[in-house]
């Protein structure tokens, strides 16, 4: 005689690994996005890394001017 419970697992176990599908169907995109923010970040950092670099230069060649510390 079945287990007259094994059907009830086995639809339990399908639901489990279509959840699971469903969450690994979404780390692609959710890895896509997260690697587009990083890059977005990466950029303003550079950007104000330039800027800043771009601006203690000015001050430290503007005549008169002393250099920040000092």
């Amino acid at each position: 005689m079945l287990d007259p419970e094994l059907p009830e697992r086995i639809t339990a176990r399908r639901a489990e690994l279509d959840e699971r599908g469903e969450e690994l169907a979404n780390q692609p995109a959710e890895v896509r996005d997260e690697r587009d923010e990083l890059g977005v970040a990466g950029r303003v950092l550079e950007r104000a890394s330039e800027q800043l670099a771009d601006e203690h230069g000015s001050a430290a060649r503007a005549p008169g001017r002393w250099a920040a510390g000092r």
